[in-house]
């Protein structure tokens, strides 16, 4: 075992040569301001904003405690004061103030939406002994565009989970029609249920799951592209063929580029370090052997070629809990085109980082000036324009300087 000395100028190492790679990016402020929108809109924890993909120009807000709420695309109306209740499943949603990683996590529309009216949600649930985390299909009223039909849930999937907190909870498209789903370790710290690099368990890894057709014994079905559609890893008894990539902590959120198609995701780190990563096709991404670009804990582990690094990383000296955002697509900012959009819960401080593909290299990580705000999520409307929330129930936007 190391001594704490030998640990302390490890650490100071890595820190120092974090600091002289981040120096060679550009670190300028962007031309980017976060204003608040929707004034007086009153919704309690709004922790998902998206739209429906139907033209309808309408906004979806998820409430932490089990609501959704539709409401027009018109962030600058000061009359608007609540939204139109869409969906009320708070009876089977258990969230408590301070277990606040529970709750409606996530809220994805089919992207036939606009004909099959079919959308999904990830929610917790309370057992006898231990919460749950749902994936349910509902379907829109047929009567009424903005209700949703609450008796038409169809559980997709009911994974347990160990304590409280690291649930992930996005659940989004991707360009392939497939649904992925963002689960965390188990909560707890240090990986303390040994699921990060558990092929066994969903839990640490997303998911890819197929929700327009069924594999025996399931509500779904398991995409024969897969990485571990075959089962075989000799290391694991069984294994989740639906996972898609896993050695992840508590990814909070992933994010598909809608012109590119990558996958992006924001891990949230535990000791030191916070880190953005690509998720591709059955990538390892080193939890918890690794936390970011380093080894982790009394088992960790230098870089290795099966363990695929972050992209980019911030120490616990600038924030302490990232909130992944997605790639700016939208039309009124075309300065920050192409940019990855993201922020940290705890310090309140948003930033706009440019990655080149070709290089592997992240070129700028604009800073956003932005008051303090501890920002739940991200989200965009149907036309690729950037929302965001806090936990004081605000909703801001991102608009050009």
């Amino acid at each position: 075992m190391k001594s704490i000395p030998t640990l302390l100028f490890l650490f100071t190492l890595c820190l120092t040569a974090s600091l002289i790679a981040e120096e060679q990016v550009d670190t300028s402020p962007a031309p980017v301001k976060i204003v608040k929108v929707f004034p007086y809109l009153k919704i309690d924890r709004p922790i998902v904003i998206t739209h429906a993909g139907d033209d309808s120009n309408r906004l979806f807000i998820a409430a932490q405690k089990g609501k959704i709420f539709v409401v027009p695309n018109t962030p600058e109306d000061e009359d608007l004061e609540e939204g139109k209740l869409f969906l009320d499943i708070s009876e089977r949603v258990s969230y408590h103030d301070k277990k606040n990683e529970e709750g409606l996590l996530g809220l994805a529309f089919h992207p036939d939406y606009k004909s099959n009216g079919e959308f999904f949600v990830y929610y917790s649930t309370p057992g006898k002994s231990h919460n749950y985390s749902v994936i349910s299909r509902f379907r829109v009223s047929k009567d009424d565009p903005d209700k949703a039909a609450a008796d038409s849930e169809e559980v997709l999937m009911r994974v347990a989970q160990p304590a409280w907190n690291h649930n992930g909870g996005t659940v989004v498209f991707g360009p392939d029609g497939m649904l992925y789903i963002a689960f965390g370790d188990g909560g707890a710290g240090g990986d303390a249920f040994h699921n990060g690099q558990n092929l066994s368990s969903v839990l640490g890894s997303i998911c890819r799951i197929d929700v327009d057709h069924k594999s025996e014994g399931l509500n779904y079905a398991i995409p024969k592209d897969n990485p571990f559609e075959d089962g075989k890893k000799a290391t694991f008894p069984t294994i989740r063929k639906e996972i898609w990539a896993y050695g992840l902590r508590n990814p909070w959120r992933i994010a598909f580029d809608p012109k590119t198609g990558v996958l992006w995701a924001g891990d949230v780190g535990q000791g030191i370090w916070e880190e953005i990563d690509l998720i591709v096709k059955g990538g390892n991404y080193g939890w918890s052997v690794r936390e970011g670009k380093h080894p982790f804990g009394l088992n960790g582990v230098e870089p290795r070629k099966h363990l695929i690094e972050p992209i980019w990383e911030y120490n616990h000296e600038v924030g302490k809990s990232i909130t992944g955002g997605s790639v700016y697509r939208g039309k009124a900012i075309p300065a920050i085109a192409g940019a990855y959009i993201y922020g940290d819960y705890v310090s309140g401080k948003f930033w706009a980082l440019n990655y080149d593909a070709e290089s592997k290299k992240v070129t700028a990580n604009h800073v956003i000036e932005s008051p303090s705000i501890p920002m739940m999520t991200f989200g965009t409307d149907q036309n690729g324009e950037m929302f965001l929330s806090s936990s004081f129930s605000e909703i801001f936007m991102l608009k050009a300087k």
